[in-house]
């Protein structure tokens, strides 16, 4: 049966039966229509906002599956989504009537124990990282949610519960396999392709298809000293205030963040925060002594009375999947905007308090993220990723289940970002920003800084037709 795939010029083009055919007799993995039995099992996006389905999925089982799929998109100029993960809150993991490259079967996460460095494909999620290395008591940074993409999040930046000790994921890539819009297999790494390694590690999915990464790999686990205290959502500017002045006083083995949210009535959840909005501070100490840990962390079981603590050491890998059940996959509509801090004033702790006590949804979350550490260690022009200084984040992460809504709540989280982002840098992170009816191109500006004519320079090299432009499109340099 003749298919009828979107193109890179915005026209549409037929692939008939035997064209496809053809193809698929050379892949290992499969190539789906929407007639075709396993083409509604490709891995589904988080996003419920965005879930528009591809004219052809290509499910690759490998490398040579991902060039040739490049290749046969490339040759016939038709419009490509990559889908690593599938969670970018933005909607990039998906495009109507176009070709989906799937990673989803590309899962393998090898160790390498003496070396210390773990090899990565770019399907993996970080559940499948954290797994692997958990079992030598190793990590590497990575995400707040077990189900997030190794590759999206590592591609964007990456702040995870390390950070302050370890960086941010990309800061511990120390080489990855890319598939570029030519069909050609490069290594990035410091001394090959240097150029194209600079633009990984930030510069997102604009130069190529990630088949894995070598990640540098830190003793850690597999029991770490953690903290989680709920407090009562009336406390909430006590308790930012007192998180504040504390953050600027710990060890950089200390990572920590708010999370203001309306606590389900789960049977695991103490009974005293079921349907309470709660101010969540969570804490994750990254050292091996345990006692020194959870001395270090006391202080943010003290910030006031709280409603529930359920602070203790605890495997570093439940710590990974704690918020897992926040941020389930294709179940909410889903509009996120975050923005950089250079302070928290006391100004800017009663709008963020006011936005967190009034949020629309009860698994609308405001989130408030301590930096620095290694993260500020790393230079601004050392790699894509440009905010290195500020000291604080706001993330407002808009969730609801009826897409009826979507103009009211994406209003809401709009204006409340408004309000927030006063008191903020004007910079913003990009895994953090939901599009709706704003360009793929929305916020590149403001988010790579100085760093952006220099990515735009390597997008000229690497893809200068800009076949990869479904991400946070960057233009190649004319």
């Amino acid at each position: 049966m003749t298919i009828t795939t979107a193109t890179l010029s915005g026209t549409r083009t037929e692939l008939p039966d035997d064209v496809l055919d053809q193809f698929r007799a050379q892949l290992r993995g499969e190539v789906l229509t929407a007639s075709d039995p396993g083409f509604d099992q490709v891995r589904p996006v988080f996003n419920a906002m965005h879930q528009e389905k591809p004219a052809l999925a290509i499910e690759c089982s490998g490398t040579a599956d991902v060039i040739d799929a490049v290749n046969f998109a490339r040759d016939r100029q038709l419009a490509v989504t990559v889908r690593g993960g599938g969670h970018s809150v933005a909607g990039l993991s998906s495009q109507e009537g176009g070709v989906l490259i799937d990673l989803s079967q590309m899962r393998a996460v090898d160790v390498d124990v003496e070396e210390r460095v773990a090899h990565v494909q770019g399907g993996a999620l970080w559940g499948d990282v954290d797994r692997e290395t958990q079992a030598f008591g190793l990590a590497t940074p990575g995400g707040v949610v077990s189900d997030t993409g190794v590759a999206g999040l590592t591609l964007g930046g990456g702040y995870g519960w390390l950070r302050r000790k370890y960086g941010l994921s990309c800061d511990n890539v120390l080489s990855a396999k890319v598939v570029c819009a030519d069909g050609v297999l490069r290594t990035a790494s410091p001394a090959t392709n240097p150029d194209l390694f600079w633009a990984i590690r930030g510069g997102g999915g604009n130069f190529g298809i990630i088949t894995s990464f070598t990640f540098r790999l830190h003793e850690l686990g597999p029991i770490v000293a953690a903290a989680t205290v709920f407090y009562p959502m009336d406390a909430a500017e006590q308790v930012l205030r007192r998180w504040r002045d504390h953050v600027a006083t710990v060890p950089d083995e200390v990572t920590t963040e708010l999370v203001c949210v309306t606590m389900p009535a789960a049977p695991e959840l103490p009974p005293e925060i079921h349907d309470q909005p709660c101010v969540v501070v969570a804490g994750v100490y990254a050292g091996k002594d345990l006692d020194a840990g959870m001395r270090a962390l006391q202080p943010l079981r003290e910030l006031g009375t709280p409603l529930a603590d359920a602070s203790q050491p605890m495997p570093y890998s439940v710590i990974q999947s704690d918020f897992d059940a926040f941020f389930p996959r294709a179940a909410f509509q889903a509009y996120w905007k975050s923005v950089y801090l250079p302070d928290l004033t006391d100004g800017a702790i009663d709008v963020v308090a006011a936005k967190a006590r009034h949020r629309p949804t009860p698994l609308t979350l405001v989130n408030l993220l301590h930096m620095g550490g290694a993260v500020a260690r790393v230079g601004e022009e050392e790699t894509a990723f440009a905010q290195r200084r500020a000291p604080f984040m706001v993330s407002i992460d808009g969730h609801w289940p009826d897409p009826a809504q979507n103009a009211e709540k994406i209003a809401w989280v709009r204006s409340a970002w408004d309000d927030v982002a006063r008191f903020g840098t004007g910079e913003v992170y990009l895994n953090f920003m939901g599009l709706a009816d704003e360009a793929p191109s929305t916020n590149v500006d403001t988010a790579f800084g100085r760093n952006l004519a220099r990515l735009a320079q390597i997008k000229a090299t690497y893809d200068p037709g800009n076949f990869f432009r479904n991400n946070n499109n960057i233009t190649p340099a004319s």
